[in-house]
């Protein structure tokens, strides 16, 4: 796909972006957020290389951590100065999410490669979110920023869970019930894109231990921003059922492995 969907070629009375924040919670995923922390990388380098003039931040929130998820990340603030870690203790994805979104836009600095003027007003700053066991691709912050100058306030991107330790039953189950295409129903804290004032106005993410990104979108939609689905950008995910959230993805994967197929009936 090469452009935005035909939903978002309205013409925006938005104001353009200046600056794009990342926000990434993790707790103990020592596994997973060296291949994550690459990935956001790589995406941060094609958007400025396409677009020199963004600003892109990149911050980590450490939450609870006691594995080495937080040496890890250490390498990446010591070398790249548009990553930064945040260590809470909070035990709450939503939490963290929204504790990530307050250091990084609403603390006033400035990110790495504003060389002048105030720090960003958030109605030209845009938030991306994603998880520290995901792998967003190349593309992804920059399909997020066509989107959002060509009209949108959020952007949900779709997730493919990684098929390498996966069964491969629950994989079917999980591709038959989630078909990869544009506008589609899901929402996903690992792939998730919010303009700053817009997240702002619908209350941000909530201190919820899960479902803090259908509870903000759902407040989004209640005051008539637009949102659009998108498999444009798709993101892979740990294919674990192993959650981290009680009411997570790893949890909705589990009891999809526990439901059982229906039974043949004759005629």
């Amino acid at each position: 796909m090469s452009g935005p969907s035909a939903a978002a070629r309205t013409p925006s009375r938005r104001p353009g972006i200046d600056a794009v924040a990342v926000v990434m919670p993790a707790h103990n995923e020592d596994q997973h957020i060296g291949r994550a922390l690459r990935a956001v990388q790589r995406a941060a380098d094609e958007l400025q290389r396409q677009r020199p003039e963004i600003a892109v931040c990149v911050t980590v929130v450490l939450d609870s951590c006691t594995d080495s998820t937080a040496a890890i990340t250490a390498g990446y603030v010591d070398a790249d100065p548009r990553f930064s870690a945040l260590e809470v203790r909070l035990r709450s994805a939503g939490a963290s999410r929204a504790a990530g979104v307050r250091s990084a836009v609403l603390g006033g600095r400035r990110a790495p490669g504003q060389r002048s003027g105030p720090a960003p007003w958030p109605g030209r700053t845009w938030l991306a979110n994603t998880d520290a066991d995901s792998q967003v691709p190349e593309n992804w912050l920059v399909r997020q920023l066509e989107f959002a100058e060509a009209g949108a306030d959020a952007v949900l991107g779709s997730v493919e869970p990684d098929p390498v330790g996966m069964d491969p039953e629950l994989l079917r189950r999980w591709l038959e019930r989630h078909p990869f295409e544009e506008n589609h129903p899901h929402i996903y804290g690992a792939n998730f894109g919010v303009r700053a004032s817009a997240y702002l106005a619908a209350g941000g993410f909530s201190k919820q231990e899960s479902h803090e990104d259908r509870t903000l979108v759902q407040g989004l939609r209640s005051l008539a921003f637009t949102v659009l689905a998108t498999d444009s950008m798709r993101v892979l995910t740990s294919g674990r059922t192993q959650s981290r959230a009680p009411q997570g993805f790893g949890a909705y994967l589990r009891s999809l492995g526990r439901q059982r197929p229906p039974a043949a009936t004759g005629n």
